[in-house]
């Protein structure tokens, strides 16, 4: 990273829209506000329809790439470019399974080594192209839990952070709760203090592989005629403001690195002080390509800072978040407008929690001065600029936002919605006999006579997304004719970590898992089944997960939430191939599985 700053230009002043994984990189793509460009959280596909740098730079010719980490809830689709090799949203950090070009790929290694790799290979391919190319790399790093690659386990081993003003600093919407100061035993003698080392361990990781690209450009001989960019979808607090994560307007979340370097500029160790924003980076590429930019955009090109004469640029900024539906996130829907001194904060219905904040002066932001009469003066210039950006960037709360209303759960359709029997299966496919047109793909599981798959761990069935296999509702049923062959293993998921369903084996005995907005219940069978053939029948209803194995005898386990709307992922069986019920990686189902039905509503 040094070496881009040394050779190209530092912005110190650059800031994302709206401080988050998925609709950061939404803006970055299509240099739009997250309210217009149709991606307010991380659990909203990325429209395939979206104008966006990849599919115009394609339109002109380009062959475009987009390679690790794309978030979109659990989207599968790349659009916009010609080859993507990437993962399902966070993935793990080890031996992740990746998406090539449509195609799900086992991969062995650390995540963020596999996608240089790919990015290598892709580059090297170019080399002889008469065609321009654009590629982007998507760092899961530094992202929870945070686990850095073996080589720098022990890097920066007993280092301490130095403190900073505003670790005492709780923002109004955390409540009095934390507002007593820190323990003197969170602080080191030396007045230092503890940090997680992890965190800069794999920012280490990147690094490495930044510099791993910028040889292979040099050895490609393409440095001289390529432009990069560094740079992150959002910040991160480490304990200031008492808050880890990001989301919030503070500077520690909106705050990016943002360095560029284009040999043809003859720029170096250059700085640059002016508000850059994410939603510029579409702009930049379009404008340096030699390609309109659509009006629509509501970034502007660099092109005027990276040159040196720019002449009137941006004194401000809107920000905007909207609250996400998601287990432990305090961070209501707020809005907020930044001028280069000063920052204005409000949060949705709730005007007694507006921050006013004198950068020039308070640059950790301790000191809230929205109701103090000396600052009246800054109060009336931030208001009137907040309206002027407000109304500039036409801020709504978009459809698509989740709504912090409490959800309703739907009624089932009280009718069979998919039914293998597996023994009329057509080639590839897998046959659905219960009229609603619910047919698999076959990938790789062997027939068995007589009717059956025979899994070996690696193989399994993909059932696309339809209307009616739609889980959210209030009573759900499967059921599962089986023999297990191994103690562990997946024997059908649908959804992921956030909303969905997991039939699972573990060290033998059956176990159903339901996610609903990231709570997980689990209830399990008392007795191994491994090497029997069962008949498992898997339900919830009146809140209350159940499990039969081979009759009408049931365990019983509290349902804590219910799956709140219907998953982005598929339904596979055999296998959880994308986000993760479980909340992590399991070994495929081995054995055969000779029925799987769903009911829609509770089987009588």
């Amino acid at each position: 990273m040094d070496r881009i700053a040394f050779e190209g230009v530092r912005f110190r002043n650059a800031f994302v829209t709206l401080a988050l994984c998925a609709p950061s990189r939404a803006a970055f793509l299509t240099g739009r506000y997250n309210h217009l460009n149709g991606v307010a959280s991380n659990f909203r596909p990325f429209p395939t329809n979206n104008v966006t740098h990849a599919t115009l730079l394609r339109a002109a010719g380009y062959t475009t790439a987009y390679i690790g980490k794309w978030h979109m809830d659990s989207q599968r689709e790349r659009p916009g470019f010609d080859f993507h090799a990437s993962f399902i949203g966070h993935a793990r950090y080890v031996d992740p399974p990746f998406i090539v070009d449509g195609t799900n790929v086992a991969t062995k290694g650390w995540i963020d080594d596999i996608s240089t790799d790919y990015a290598i290979e892709f580059l090297k391919k170019q080399k002889d192209s008469a065609k321009p190319w654009s590629l982007i790399v998507g760092f899961k790093s530094p992202h929870g839990p945070f686990d850095p690659p073996a080589r720098l386990t022990n890097k920066f081993e007993g280092e301490l952070a130095r403190t900073v003003p505003n670790l005492d600093s709780p923002p109004p919407f955390r409540g009095p709760v934390n507002t007593n100061p820190l323990p003197p035993e969170a602080k080191e003698p030396s007045g230092k203090v503890k940090v997680n080392l992890n965190y800069f361990r794999c920012i280490a990781a990147v690094d490495e592989n930044v510099g791993r690209l910028l040889k292979t450009l040099d050895d490609l001989r393409l440095t001289e005629n390529t432009m990069v960019v560094y740079s992150s979808d959002n910040g991160f607090y480490l304990g200031e403001h008492r808050l880890g994560d990001k989301r919030s307007a503070y500077e520690e979340s909106m705050r990016i690195p943002l360095l560029v370097r284009y040999p043809k500029l003859g720029v170096k160790g250059k700085t640059v002080d002016e508000l850059a924003l994410n939603i510029d980076l579409a702009p930049t590429f379009l404008d340096y390509a030699g390609v309109s930019v659509p009006k629509e955009m509501q970034g502007r090109s660099w092109r005027p800072l990276l040159e040196g004469n720019a002449t009137d640029w941006r004194r401000s900024f809107f920000y905007e978040y909207f609250w996400e539906q998601q287990r432990g996130n305090p961070t209501p829907t707020l809005t907020a407008v930044r001028t280069t001194s000063a920052k204005l904060i409000k949060y949705q219905g709730n005007d007694e929690w507006t921050e006013l904040f004198d950068l020039s002066r308070d640059p950790y932001e301790t000191k809230n001065l929205f109701n103090d009469p000396s600052a009246a003066a800054l109060r009336r210039e931030l208001e009137t600029e907040y309206d002027k950006q407000r109304a500039a960037v036409g801020y709504v709360v978009p459809s698509y936002a989740e709504s912090s209303k409490p959800f309703e759960v739907a009624r089932p359709l009280n009718t069979i919605v998919l039914e293998y029997r597996f023994d009329k299966d057509d080639g590839n496919g897998i046959i659905d006999s219960s009229m609603r047109s619910n047919s698999g793909a076959n990938k790789g599981t062997a027939a068995v006579a007589g009717g059956g798959r025979r899994f070996d761990g690696t193989n399994y069935i993909d059932v696309p997304k339809s209307r009616t296999l739609d889980p959210a509702v209030t009573s759900w049923t499967v059921t599962v004719q089986l023999k297990a062959e191994q103690p562990d293993g997946v024997i059908l998921a649908q959804g992921g970590e956030v909303n969905g369903y997991c039939l699972s084996m573990e060290k033998g005995r059956p176990v159903f898992t339901v996610t609903g907005n990231r709570d997980r219940s689990s209830v399990s069978a008392p007795q191994s089944i491994l090497g029997q053939r069962a008949t498992l029948v898997a339900s919830w209803r009146d809140g209350k997960l159940r499990l039969a194995v081979n009759g009408p005898t049931s365990n019983e386990a509290p349902l804590k939430s219910p799956i709140a709307k219907q998953p982005t992922d598929g339904l596979q069986i055999g296998a959880d191939m994308n986000s993760k019920v479980l909340g992590k990686a399991k070994p495929g189902f081995s054995g055969v599985i000779y029925y799987v039905g769903l009911y829609s509503g509770e089987l009588k």
